[in-house]
């Protein structure tokens, strides 16, 4: 499986004029979905027909002083769908659960948090999209926060878009697919 990964540490730190600091590297992570369970994989997918072995997935990330941007690419998944997508603070492994709750930056007390106050589009990173006839899509989305040092660690694709009424909010159905991502 060729799969591409890369950090771009230091061809892409680059010193601040202002302060002489290097700033931080983005993230990029591409490859192909592959089924979930065995070897592990840089993508799973643990529904084939809403995620097919073989489509492909880059994400970006790109930390700033005070925020960071997010985005993700989809190629080959169920054509003409809304899916609902968000960072999670868990490794994909060989089964849905794996991959943790969402990553919040204001963490709620109470799991699963279904709490607007935490389960938002400000205090989470909600990338849901919707794909054309090929199957391809593009989203983005940027916070106004960094992640904390080791603590979101994949993407995962939802089954639906995200709810954000009381009691669901944040929920996006089954867990369709994930994909690492080293996020600094």
């Amino acid at each position: 499986m060729a799969v591409l990964m890369s950090v771009l540490a230091a061809a892409m730190a680059v010193a601040s004029p202002l302060t002489g600091a290097a700033a931080d590297p983005d993230v990029f992570v591409g490859g192909q979905f592959r089924a979930a369970g065995g070897a592990a994989h840089q993508a799973v997918t643990f529904d084939a027909k809403a995620v097919p072995s073989g489509s492909r997935v880059t994400v970006i990330s790109h930390p700033g002083d005070d925020r960071t941007r997010i985005e993700l690419r989809l190629t080959g998944i169920q054509a003409n769908r809304t899916f609902g997508a968000h960072v999670h603070t868990q490794p994909c492994g060989s089964t849905p659960e794996a991959s943790g709750p969402h990553y919040q930056n204001v963490k709620d007390p109470q799991q699963p948090s279904t709490d607007p106050k935490y389960a938002n589009p400000r205090n989470e990173v909600w990338l849901d999209f919707t794909t054309d006839a090929h199957g391809d899509a593009h989203s983005s989305s940027t916070v106004e926060w960094r992640f904390r040092p080791g603590e979101a660690r994949s993407v995962v694709i939802h089954d639906h878009a995200t709810a954000t009424d009381p009691g669901h909010a944040g929920t996006a159905g089954a867990r369709l697919a994930c994909v690492n991502v080293p996020f600094t």
